[in-house]
């Protein structure tokens, strides 16, 4: 599974023309991007897939986001960002 997303790729078989089945894999649509933390005042440079994008967005950031996320769904580099941001966010309050 991948870190922020939980996104594992699938497999299952290629169907031809002529019904004949080969197994494959589908990957998950994974994109670099830098997501500005308002916390930390800077840009967090992530590999995401496409829907975690849409999660970030729909939270309102990837402050939001790691402040709301449970430890036990997170990789150990993201509950390390969220504890940097939960520690910027408790001293700037």
């Amino acid at each position: 599974k991948h870190v922020l997303g939980g996104k594992a790729p699938q497999s299952g078989n290629k169907v031809s023309h002529s019904n004949r089945k080969s197994r494959r894999k589908w990957l998950p649509n994974m994109q670099r991007k830098a997501v500005y933390s308002i916390a930390l005042d800077r840009n967090v440079r992530l590999s995401m897939p496409t829907c975690m994008i849409r999660t970030l967005d729909f939270a309102g950031g990837l402050d939001n986001f790691l402040l709301n996320e449970s430890t036990e769904n997170l990789s150990r580099a993201m509950r390390k960002l969220q504890t940097l941001i939960r520690e910027r966010v408790e001293a700037s309050s």
